[in-house]
């Protein structure tokens, strides 16, 4: 029997840059434990919101070792280790792993575009070759790969492969997803407008965005669908949807990081491709984020 690796909401972090663009690592000092002082169930590190797709390999393990030294086992700890490139995603994993984290997060391989036979030779060839659980990271509309239902339910057969972040935004697809697979499988809402949705069919928890500004929020919309308090969930749900909703405005995580941004955190800039939003933007997002009391 596989035990969820977390229950709830584990925060997708930001990773801070100081103005030259190296990473700040007090900042992301700061932000862990303000996470942690909020009720976040769980730190996803160097995934798609953590700007891992601009951070070289030597960032991307030392941000992942400071992340696991930092927490200190207060609460899981998951790197974003996935690539396109199987060998590469494993060396990740297994450095990862060798620092101590809970549990690896692994993407689609993006532009190759694997048929569903490949989806499921590249994660049990990581799997069988590392003893970390893993969660799967389906996000079609990023890598032009999705895994199918069906497919999910081949890699839960897997020792190691506990879980899986649904990103689609299909329902009908997750369902059944959820279906198919053993109920020791946990699946992770990965949009923040459908926690309780997914939670209500089964899944555990978010692996979340919203979590940044507001991860006390993000905890109880779980927290209350766990204990089977759907209407407490649903109207949190809805009560946040526009805050939800407008950390999306733009790429992620171009919004939320603004968003701290305003909330003084010192998370800096993006990097490029990346840009800041224009100014209308900022002002919606601004009021929003004063609509939520989350600044003056």
């Amino acid at each position: 029997m596989k035990k969820p690796i977390f229950t709830g909401a584990g925060v997708a972090i930001v990773t801070p840059f100081h103005e030259d663009g190296s990473v700040n690592y007090e900042g992301l000092k700061t932000l862990l434990e303000y996470q942690i002082a909020h009720g976040t169930d769980a730190i996803i590190i160097c995934g798609t919101t953590g700007e891992s797709a601009t951070l070289t390999h030597e960032e991307h393990t030392k941000v992942i070792r400071f992340t696991v030294d930092t927490v200190a086992h207060r609460i899981p700890v998951i790197a974003g280790t996935g690539s396109n490139d199987t060998a590469y995603a494993l060396n990740l994993s297994n450095e990862a792993e060798k620092d101590g984290v809970d549990g690896l997060l692994m993407v689609t391989p993006y532009y190759n575009k694997a048929s569903q036979e490949g989806l499921i030779k590249h994660y049990n060839y990581v799997a069988d070759r590392v003893s970390t659980p893993i969660i799967l990271y389906n996000v079609p509309s990023r890598t032009g790969c999705e895994i199918k239902s069906e497919t999910a339910a081949e890699l839960a057969k897997h020792e190691r492969i506990y879980g899986i972040k649904e990103a689609t935004g299909n329902l009908s697809t997750i369902a059944k997803t959820i279906s198919l697979c053993p109920e020791d499988f946990a699946v992770y809402s990965g949009n923040d407008d459908q926690i309780t949705p997914i939670m209500s069919l089964g899944g555990k928890g978010v692996i979340s965005v919203l979590s940044n500004v507001a991860p006390q929020v993000a905890h109880d919309i779980a927290a209350s669908a766990l204990k089977g308090d759907f209407e407490t969930s649903r109207k949190l749900q809805l009560d946040y949807l526009q805050l939800c909703n407008d950390l999306f405005m733009d790429v992620n995580p171009i919004p939320v990081k603004a968003a701290l941004r305003m909330m003084g955190f010192e998370v800096g800039p993006l990097r490029m491709p990346l840009c800041d939003m224009p100014a209308e933007k900022e002002a919606k997002l601004l009021a929003t984020m004063k609509k939520y009391g989350l600044v003056d």
